[in-house]
């Protein structure tokens, strides 16, 4: 029974949609407008060679990230150390995944969030959602590699092969924006290693070309909730960040990836750095398919403003925003206040 919703759900398995269903159908105040695939570009958001700053201007290299995570919430990188070959034959494979038969499919189709390897459509509450959003999601766990490779999908045969050079190589570079962030902070070195970013998930949204973009979303609008993001988009316009009150279309620049603060960060910087609101809108002729790379805190490890960004350290930002508390309590308050990223902080404001 399981198998067969599954098959019927997953948008990846439909053919010549002509119309959007009512079920994605949203109420008029939460549709995307008539132009939002053509939405204006975030023009003001930075693009860092990584590369040639660092060799160039190490120290100008950080004030760029620190004021974009401050100012925008998220910047871009270019010559990042994770190889052009590398992104196009991952971002193959998933397309190869999302085109293998449906019951191949369906053998990973899960709305349970503690499983390691699962696919769902529209969000994992499928089936109590009063709209369904337009994409199919499948995510799973990679770090540490050797734990959870043999939980992953078969096919396509390259599948495991890729994916894990992939995410290791993503991961080096998160952990590496993370060491400048925390440099740049005032933070001691390693203060991100460990428990800190001990979860990594990799989560691939794929979205089939949409009859209506203007009644549907890819993606409802939210912040990321973890510690750090990496996105690699594909070269279907769809992703839009929120600032001051527009909708501001992300260009997918090639084999760049958008970097985004999780919320964890803004509390760490003591509301220091931001993370920004964004959300998906669908394409009316091409599938749009991208890859997240989301590093986050384990379980139990207590999250709070860094000592030495509160009020009597050297680098003080004034006195701690927030209590500690952890990880698993902060995820709860965020799945439980609908992904609101104010009201699950304001349960933690001091």
């Amino acid at each position: 029974m399981l198998q067969q919703q599954a098959m019927d759900v997953m948008i990846s398995n439909w053919s010549n949609v002509e119309t959007v269903p009512e079920s994605y159908t949203f109420p008029a105040d939460r549709r995307p407008n008539e132009q939002a695939s053509t939405a204006p570009f975030f023009k003001d958001l930075p693009v860092l060679d990584l590369e040639s700053s660092l060799s160039d201007d190490a120290n100008g290299t950080i004030q760029t990230i620190l004021e974009a995570c401050q100012e925008l919430g998220c910047f871009q990188v270019i010559n990042h150390g994770v190889s052009e070959a590398l992104m196009d034959d991952t971002l193959s494979v998933f397309k190869e995944f999302f085109s293998l038969p449906a019951k191949y499919k369906a053998s990973f189709f899960s709305n349970d969030p503690d499983k390691a390897c699962r696919l769902y459509s529209s969000t994992l509450n499928y089936d109590k959602e009063e709209h369904h959003y337009w994409r199919d999601n499948f995510t799973h766990r990679c770090h540490p590699l050797e734990d959870y490779i043999h939980l992953w999908p078969q096919k396509p045969t390259r599948y495991r092969e890729v994916v894990g050079r992939y995410s290791v190589e993503v991961r080096k570079l998160l952990m590496r924006i993370l060491g400048l962030i925390s440099e740049g902070l005032g933070i001691e070195d390693g203060y991100f290693e460990g428990e800190l970013s001990k979860t990594q998930l990799i989560s691939v949204n794929h979205h089939i070309p949409c009859p209506d973009p203007s009644l549907t979303l890819g993606m409802p609008e939210h912040c990321d909730p973890n510690l750090i993001t990496a996105l690699h988009q594909c070269d279907v316009l769809g992703l839009q960040v929120l600032k001051d009150g527009q909708w501001l279309g992300v260009e997918p620049l090639p084999h760049a990836f958008l970097v985004i603060p999780g919320l964890q960060l803004r509390v760490i910087s003591n509301e220091r750095l931001t993370s920004p609101k964004h959300r998906v809108v669908t394409h009316k002729e091409k599938a749009r398919t991208t890859i997240g790379t989301f590093l986050i805190p384990s379980h139990e490890v207590l999250i709070e403003p860094a000592k030495a960004l509160v009020k009597g350290s050297s680098h003080s930002t004034g006195p701690p925003v927030y209590r500690a508390f952890t990880y698993r309590d902060f995820f709860g308050a965020f799945t439980g206040k609908s992904c609101d990223a104010e009201s699950a902080l304001g349960c933690f404001k001091l």
